[in-house]
């Protein structure tokens, strides 16, 4: 979905998306009860976690290392192990879903500097391209969508 605005080899390159630090372990994915059943199947050494606020939906249990960094394991050298049945945070990466009352906003991440250092016009007219098919998703999984943080720049709402 995002190949348009981002490369692939931009991606793999980079991997900021896949290593959270106790500030940001809040952006890991939320995992939906499909695939978490899939993961606890396929990859057992994996502990999940129940989120509080997004019932229904589960977390990779972060392990932090020295550095305080906590790198999904489900990164490999070629790229997220889950391939194209990743997280839906995960694909629709550096964009976000998330919600403010009674909104439902298209966010994207700051940590992004590839996608960051776009034209804002050229993120505009790509996040108004893909706002109806990433709210539409919202609303199916309405347990994915995390509350609304500051600093996220907003490029597309729709009320709830």
């Amino acid at each position: 979905m995002l190949t348009e605005i981002l490369s692939r080899k931009e991606c793999a390159n980079c991997r900021v998306c896949c290593v959270f630090d106790k500030t940001d372990v809040w952006e890991m994915p939320l995992i939906t009860s499909d695939l978490a059943a899939r993961l606890e199947k396929d990859y057992p050494e994996i502990k999940l976690k129940k989120t509080h606020e997004n019932a229904g939906c589960k977390v990779i249990d972060a392990e932090f290392d020295k550095k305080g960094l906590c790198t999904c394991p489900l990164l490999t050298e070629k790229g997220c192990a889950l391939g194209e049945e990743k997280p839906y945070d995960c694909r629709i990466w550096p964009f976000r879903v998330m919600k403010k009352g009674n909104l439902l906003l298209l966010t994207l991440s700051p940590v992004c500097e590839s996608v960051s250092s776009l034209p804002v016009n050229r993120i505009s007219e790509f996040a108004a391209k893909i706002a109806p098919k990433i709210f539409e998703e919202a609303e199916r999984n309405p347990e994915m969508v995390k509350n609304y943080e500051d600093g996220y720049p907003v490029f597309a709402v729709k009320e709830r």
